[in-house]
Parts: C-alpha cells; structure tokens; sequence
C-alpha cells in the first residue's frame, strides 16, 4: 500500500514536472528539458524504490545524502507545477474579461517571467529541507483539570513523539533533543511512540533514552508506535525492560500519590490514516481501542488524576468515555506540509483538541516520513497542570 500511494505521488510530481517544462519555454530548450527532466526523475524514482528495499544495507549518511537531492529536486517541480496551473488559471481569467491579443502559438504557450516559477519553488524547497526540518520547536499549554490535587498543581509534563530515528534523524541529535528538554525541568517526560526505527540504532538509542532518566524528577515515560512493531518489536521490548524507562503496554504507572500515567500499546487493526467508522476492520479497531484501555485502567483508583500515553490520535475518543483529562498521541506527523490536514487524512491531525473537560494533544512529530516540512515543524511540547476553578 505505501509503495503503491508513493508510487502515484512519484508519478503526480513526473507529470507536473513536463507540465511546467511545457508552459514555462519554447523552441529547442523545451524539447531539451523536457527529456532532461522526464530521465532524471525515472531515475530518482527508480533509485527510491532499490533504497526502500535496500533501507537496512545503506549507510544512512547516504541515505540521508539522497533523499535531500530527491526531495528537493522531486518537490521542486511539484510546487513549480502548482504555481504553473495557478498562473495559467489567472491567465485564463484575465484573458476572458479583457481585449484578447492576436494569436501566437509560442507566445501563448509561454508564461511571462518563466524563470520565477522554478526560483521560488527551489526557495521553499530548500527551506522545508534545510531550515525547517531541522529546527525544533518548543510549544507550552496549561491543562485545566478539575479538583486537581494541590501537590500537583503546575506539574509538568514534557512530550516527544515520531522521532523516526535513522537517516533523518540521528543518535546525536536525539541527544541534543534530551538534553534540550532537560534542562527545561519539566517533572517527566513522555514519549508517545516511532522513536526506536532503526534496527541498527535501537540498542544504542534505548541506553541514551535510559541515560537520562534520571534527568525528570519523576523519570521516563513511553508507549509504542506502530514503526516499533515494524523494527522488531520482540528485540525492543527485551532491551526496554533492562532500563529505567516507564516502558507501558496496556497498563499504568503510579508517579505520586494522586497522579497514573497510561500507556497503551498501538492496535494491530488500527487504520494508518483515518478510521472511516463503519465495516468490520473499524469495529474490531474500536474494540481493540476499548479493550487496551480497560486493561490500562485497571487498578487505577477513579479519583485519581490520569494522563494517557498513546501513539495513535483515536484513542482520544476512547479516553472521553472515561473522562481522562489529559491525553497526549502522535502519529500524524502534523501532515508535515501545512493545508494537508484539511483533507482529513487523519481524525485527528495536529495540535489541542477538546471535549467538554477532556483534552488531547496530537504531536507533530521531531522526525519525518521525507525530509521536509513546510509551516509545520518538529515540536517538543510541554503540558502544565492547573486546577480548574
């Protein structure tokens, strides 16, 4: 399924590609572009296809190398055919409710300033490639919670999620990421999943998480993605459970007096993107949901305050039913790319959402699918408690 959607993206970004070629030059630089363009980008794309497989043989500077060439060079050309269509819209709007000019195959054929077009969509290319990506940022919300017990009053709860640790994001900036957070004092840390990606780097990158337990006054908190259960899941839970972290699969962790921590493992049956509510996959997904939440609670006193770990955004739903007030999910990545949330891949894409008393945060991710993001950057976010008057 993910090479066949990559594979009609690929082929989306080909065919804007020729498109621009075709309306931006004229004559003989046409004709050679676009045969420069439709050979280059088969052999991206052919290269794509041999790295997915080959994911576990390629060093990952390689990796990393390529996949900036090739996203930047592929994304190029799908900004600058957006821009083409949009331009040739407007023309075609002015030229309807204005005096036509005479006819002129080639000058007709061209768009005035050609080169602007594939200036500007390298410049936001490069951007969502080279600055944005990489640039972390913190975001800070109070969390109304009613009759909160006053030894928790402004407890802090810091979250990380989808780190996709590999040739997009390495060991070392996963250290800066710790120590960023550190420093910041927030009383845990919760990690809501897709961190341990890489079968070459998990071991090393459970003893850096584990090393800096220590650092949260209350230590480590973490929950599975689906990409754990994709590197091998087994392995990873044998090395999790010779640490410090608060590794939680469909249970609790009691951190004060007053206050549990949920953690809830990622449903086989659970959708990629969005549940579409209806057929016998979603039910045994809503079933799947309840069941691992009802294992999770399990012994949780019913006054006591709970924050819920879980990597896919749904779960929201499932913890209004129990009144959780605090529920913290990852996955979505923020749709990466600002405006593909609103085609509602996802239910649930990005940032607070609330109803009636129970709120949940769903985190953009530090990591990518591809290397790029464009007004949607990586996030550490951070949840204090309050008392609801």
């Amino acid at each position: 399924m993910f090479l066949m959607v990559t594979g009609g993206i690929l082929a989306l970004i080909l065919c804007l590609g020729l498109i621009s070629v075709n309306f931006l030059w004229t004559g003989e630089n046409k004709t050679r572009l676009l045969k420069i363009l439709a050979g280059a980008d088969l052999i991206l794309i052919l290269m794509f296809f041999l790295g997915f497989m080959l994911r576990n043989k390629i060093p990952n500077a390689a990796v990393e190398k390529l996949g900036s060439f090739a996203t930047v060079f592929l994304l190029t050309q799908l900004i600058c055919g957006g821009l083409v269509i949009i331009a040739l819209i407007v023309r075609a709007l002015y030229r309807k409710f204005h005096k036509p000019t005479p006819y002129n195959p080639e000058r007709r054929r061209a768009l005035k300033y050609s080169l602007v077009y594939p200036a500007m969509s390298l410049a936001v290319a490069l951007y969502g490639n080279k600055i944005e990506r990489m640039e972390i940022v913190d975001r800070f919300f109070d969390i109304p919670i009613k009759h909160l017990p006053p030894e928790l009053q402004n407890f802090t709860v810091a979250q990380i999620s989808d780190v996709h640790l590999g040739a997009y994001f390495s060991l070392e900036r996963l250290e800066k990421l710790l120590e960023r957070i550190a420093v910041a004092k927030p009383d845990i840390l919760a990690i809501t999943g897709d961190i341990f990606d890489d079968v070459n780097l998990n071991d090393a990158a459970i003893k850096l998480v584990d090393s800096y337990c220590d650092k949260f006054k209350h230590g480590i908190y973490y929950c599975h993605g689906n990409h754990e259960h994709f590197r091998g899941i087994q392995k990873i839970s044998e090395q999790l459970s010779k640490t410090k972290i608060h590794w939680l699969v469909n249970e609790s962790a009691h951190v004060t007096e007053n206050l549990y921590v949920l953690g809830v493992d990622y449903p086989p049956a659970a959708p990629v993107m969005k549940s579409g509510g209806r057929g016998k996959q979603d039910e045994l997904f809503y079933s799947q949901m309840k069941e691992y939440l009802e294992k999770a609670l399990a012994g949780v006193p019913y006054n006591a305050t709970v924050i819920l770990l879980a990597h896919h955004p749904e779960f929201f739903d499932a913890a209004t039913q129990k009144n959780i007030p605090l529920t913290l999910t990852g996955h979505t990545h923020g749709s990466q790319v600002w405006g593909l949330h609103l085609l509602e891949v996802f239910k649930y894409t990005r940032g607070m959402y609330q109803h009636d008393d129970c709120y949940c945060y769903v985190n953009s991710g530090c990591g990518s699918w591809f290397c790029f993001r464009l007004l949607t950057p990586p996030e550490a976010a951070y949840f204090k408690l309050i008392n609801k008057v």
